[in-house]
């Protein structure tokens, strides 16, 4: 590979480093402000990967390099690597005595919004560890959507755009010019945020739990200032709000600023946002009827957690409003089969995602009527589009490597001591960016805090492989990439 794709690759890396120590300066002036002494931890932390990202930056300056597949693959592996190790290095260093292992893991969970956690006593940690926390959410949103609109669908490895599936674009791009699409999709997730920040604060938050939280919502990651996550405030009206903007940032960016610049209503019958809102309201009206007659909870109640915890689940955010495990053998089992699923591409929701499912179901459909009529044509579609063979097989082999992924990690921690239930759990949730899992170790009563250095390891690599779609990860394993 031409060295000039590596100096590129590591100078944007280096400044993005740069940009991700200078927000290091917000955490500081929190527990400043809040008289916090873990703020010199965080000063120390942007001084030191300031300085190094500044002098690598600068020895690594060079004009630009064609933008390859190649560029491309190596860029995005390399930048949520160092996104990951950056964001860790304050965890480390703070008062709540992190060993690395569990600092990486819980950057790794915040940048690829997954939501899992080692921290305990969350009530009382520094504010400005929390904020940080968050912020790692709300940063990693951004560039999962950013991933999924322009850079996966040039990679072929995800997204939708590169064969004209998105209904915002089945003729024309919205916008003419990229640059003007990202400032529209800048514009519309700041205004997203704080319309939940402010939602949050007049239900019943304080501005720095609304703040936080909305954060966390935006970007369906589930880090929360509480250990007993949306069960601490106690109240409905939040988690009817959860439940709308966490269902809303698991619909694609792109028809949401289609939606909202131009007010394009039509843009909803996008056949994955039909097929999620499906299942999101089969699944909770299941669980609520479920809840209400197994358990006898009124069912205003039980029709409320079931939709938070549904849309939680299914926009892989990851908050809790009770221990849904503990409801009945049926909701487990649901919950554990939903957390597979995610939401639509170009969202900030990770899993296997809805117009896989679409497309998937298509190909079954299409197989059965070739078996019945052979000279037949039967074209796999999705809506009005014809789906081509590249993302046919594309859409296979992300499910199959994703399965078989998940049975790997599986072993792997079976094989580390946990009991096969957690295994199972702990891997999938981090593969689909989910959160909790299922079961009393990390339930959405539970934590990750007694797992080991090398569980934590393994789980890690996993939330980074589901965030790049595994595809993008695995490509850069193989010998063949890194030939000239």
């Amino acid at each position: 590979m031409n060295a000039t794709i590596y100096r590129s690759a590591i100078n944007i890396a280096a400044t993005c480093g740069l940009y991700l120590s200078l927000s290091m300066l917000i955490p500081v002036a929190v527990n400043l402000y809040y008289g916090h002494h873990d703020w010199k931890n965080f000063l120390i932390s942007a001084v030191v990967v300031g300085g190094f990202s500044l002098i690598t930056a600068a020895a690594t300056q060079a004009g630009p390099p064609p933008f390859t597949k190649k560029m491309g693959f190596l860029l995005v592996n390399l930048l949520w690597v160092v996104f990951s190790l950056v964001g860790a290095i304050p965890l480390w260093l703070s008062s709540i005595d992190l060993d690395f292992s569990q600092a990486l893991f819980e950057a790794v969970s915040a940048i690829t919004t997954t939501g899992s956690t080692v921290i305990v006593g969350l009530d009382h940690a520094p504010p400005g560890l929390l904020m940080w926390r968050s912020m790692l959410h709300w940063l990693g949103g951004i560039g999962i959507v950013a991933l999924g609109l322009f850079v996966m669908p040039y990679l072929r490895v995800g997204g939708m755009s590169f064969f004209k599936m998105e209904s915002s674009e089945t003729n024309e791009k919205p916008f003419a010019r990229i640059a003007t699409y990202t400032r529209a999709f800048i514009v519309v997730y700041i205004g997203i945020t704080l319309v939940c920040a402010i939602t949050y604060n007049v239900l019943g938050m304080s501005r720095f739990d609304a703040i936080n939280h909305a954060m966390s919502t935006v970007a369906t990651g589930g880090f929360s200032t509480h250990d007993a996550s949306f069960g601490y405030f106690n109240n409905s009206a939040l988690l009817w709000a959860g439940t709308f903007f966490m269902t809303v940032c698991s619909l694609p960016f792109s028809i949401l600023i289609v939606l909202v610049v131009r007010g394009r209503l039509d843009t909803l019958r996008d056949p994955q946002i039909v097929v999620f809102l499906g299942y999101l309201a089969a699944f909770a009206i299941a669980i609520a009827i479920y809840h209400r007659i197994a358990n006898g909870v009124d069912f205003h109640d039980a029709i409320t957690h079931s939709f938070f915890t549904m849309a939680s689940i299914l926009s892989t955010t990851g908050m809790a409003s009770q221990d849904y495990t503990q409801w009945g053998p049926f909701v487990a089992a649901l919950c554990l089969f939903a957390t597979f699923m995610g939401g639509c591409a170009g969202s900030t929701a990770g899993g296997i995602k809805a117009y896989r499912f679409v497309i998937i179901f298509n190909s079954i459909r299409s197989g059965l009527y070739k078996l019945i009529y052979p000279n037949g044509i039967h074209a796999v579609r999705y809506g009005k589009i014809t789906v081509e063979q590249d993302t046919q097989r594309t859409v296979f082999l992300f499910f199959c490597t994703y399965l078989l992924l998940w049975v790997i990690g599986s072993v792997a921690l079976s094989a580390l001591g946990h009991d096969v239930l957690t295994a199972l759990s702990s891997v999938v949730t981090a593969l689909s960016n989910v959160g909790p899992g299922i079961g009393p170790v990390v339930g959405p009563a539970g934590n990750f805090s007694t797992f080991d250095d090398a569980s934590l390891y393994v789980l890690s690599l996993m939330m980074l492989l589901g965030r790049l779609e595994v595809l993008t990860v695995l490509v850069i394993l193989t010998p063949l990439f890194w030939k000239s």
